[in-house]
């Protein structure tokens, strides 16, 4: 599938992955309202074999399938924990 990616303009490292070529008609107008006026930053070929920093690939590509959308959420406080060595 090829998406396109969108950045919010009010909350860093908040995206919205949509398939390439849909409008945002299938996204909510709350979620929109929350989001801010997308910011295309990227294009990508989610195929199953490439690996996103904080998002299954394969569940990217299933949201969009089904909602029409998917959300990539700012990481939480529980992120950035150190993990033990």
């Amino acid at each position: 599938m090829l998406c396109q990616v969108y950045r919010s303009p009010r909350k860093a490292e908040m995206y919205l992955y949509v398939q390439l070529g849909d409008d945002l008609s299938r996204v909510p107008a709350t979620l929109l309202q929350h989001f801010g006026e997308p910011e295309a930053v990227l294009q990508v070929h989610l195929d199953g074999t490439r690996e996103l920093a904080r998002a299954d690939a394969a569940e990217v590509v299933e949201q969009i399938r089904e909602q029409g959308y998917f959300l990539q959420m700012p990481p939480g406080p529980e992120d950035f924990k150190r993990k033990p060595e």
